[in-house]
């Protein structure tokens, strides 16, 4: 089946279906750790705070973890980021089930996991085209594991509100800790060339440099990402917002808060299976605004919207183009990067994305102190209307460089 090819490459098949379990695990962690600072504090601004803690690491710590991408072995680096993310999880289990838990520890625990991811995400990224045989699937590649992402952002949620109805919030967090087990056996069970382990004379800091200049002076690269820092920032924290919109707004409990994500998740599963069905990164490009343009749009519908029927509709479509502008923007941006350079390149992007969002839940959260949760959705959809037609604006700019890189990157393919 077209649509699913790159299951055919036994590591990747491993990484797949090893992931998705772990997954499922941890957006009930997200969900869970969402409802019980909620529980705890009912403050808009400690979500925020708390999203800041779990993300800033990904921005201070992103340029590192790029140069070490590249420098080492990403099957080696994945495997301990998992096996540390599983302690976490332990330990804030046995913290929440024993009714121990502190906002500090809640804090400590979301800095501590924070800074594992962001040496985890930027190497998982790069780490997608060491699993393939044929770089022809790469595109096909990238687009599964948007699916694999929101088939679990739909079960993991929806089944945390389950049980944070019936056990509590620390029955999901060790949940989350035993789902690692599943990805860290596909990861040991995996034979990935030693050859693929990046080997450079350059000192790090002389490849940090030597990254940044490459990026930058590289207009889709540089466009890309930017937009991405500015979508980040204004878009795609609204989510720490959902307990705020579950329970206030829309006067429910957990379940409805499950519901909301829920329906986010059926969104992007959407966009995962169409970008999954194209064989050709081209075209990308004008998909990426048009998804941004899609999202903001519908964000600002849902932050008006009074009824939970027509709220889980409009964020069918904010997930949707949630997922087509991230997969687009990470599958282009794979296609037209050098080789060498890949790990750099995508820890930029894990920067903008990851790194950039604890700056939007930060300032979500004091917005929506002052000057409601609503309208601080409905602004950061406004801004990112603004910035998809901004880049749209760019493109005939951009043609050029684009053609030239998909032109490269089919050469590639066709010498496997």
């Amino acid at each position: 089946m077209k649509a699913l090819r790159a299951l055919n490459h036994a590591n990747y098949r491993l990484y797949f279906f090893g992931q998705g379990l772990s997954l499922m695990g941890t957006w009930m962690q997200i969900m869970a750790m969402s409802w019980l600072v909620y529980r705890l504090t009912a403050s808009p601004f400690m979500l925020g705070a708390i999203g800041f803690s779990s993300q800033i690491p990904s921005l201070l710590l992103g340029p590192v973890a790029g140069v070490i991408s590249d420098r080492f072995s990403r099957h080696k680096l994945i495997i301990g980021t998992q096996v540390l993310s599983m302690l976490q999880a332990a330990l804030l289990a046995g913290l929440v089930l024993s009714d121990t838990i502190t906002l500090w520890q809640l804090f400590a625990l979301s800095l501590a996991l924070g800074t594992i991811n962001a040496f985890d995400m930027p190497v998982r990224q790069a780490f997608v085209l060491d699993l393939l045989e044929n770089r022809r699937d790469l595109n096909n590649a990238i687009a599964l594991n948007s699916m694999m992402v929101n088939v679990a952002r739909l079960i993991g949620p929806s089944a945390a509100g389950i049980m944070i109805s019936l056990v509590g919030e620390g029955v999901c967090f060790l949940i989350n800790a035993l789902s690692f087990v599943a990805v860290i056996a596909a990861l040991l069970a995996m034979r990935v060339p030693p050859s693929l382990a990046a080997r450079s004379s350059q000192s790090g800091f002389q490849q940090l440099r030597e990254g940044y200049f490459y990026a930058f002076r590289f207009p889709p690269i540089k466009y890309m990402i930017s937009l991405m820092a500015v979508v980040s920032v204004a878009g795609l924290s609204f989510p720490v917002l959902m307990p705020v919109f579950a329970g206030d707004v829309h006067a429910g409990g957990p379940h409805t808060l499950g519901y909301l994500m829920g329906a986010i998740g059926v969104g992007a599963l959407g966009g995962g299976f169409y970008l999954a069905a194209r064989t050709r990164a081209a075209g990308l490009e004008k998909m990426i605004p048009f998804a941004v343009v899609l999202m903001g749009g519908s964000l600002a519908v849902f932050s008006q919207t009074r009824h939970l029927g027509a709220a889980l509709v409009v964020l069918l479509f904010a997930g949707l183009g949630m997922i087509m502008f991230i997969s687009s923007t990470n599958t282009l941006l794979q296609t037209v990067v050098d080789d060498d350079k890949r790990g750099r390149v995508m820890s930029m992007y894990t920067m903008s994305f990851m790194g950039m969002t604890p700056f939007g839940s930060l300032l979500a959260g004091s917005l929506a102190s002052r000057i409601g949760t609503p309208e601080t959705v409905l602004f950061g959809g406004v801004v990112c209307i603004i910035g998809g037609i901004v880049f749209a604006l760019r493109l005939p700019y951009m043609r050029q460089y684009y053609d030239e890189a998909f032109k490269r990157h089919e050469d590639k393919a066709r010498l496997g």
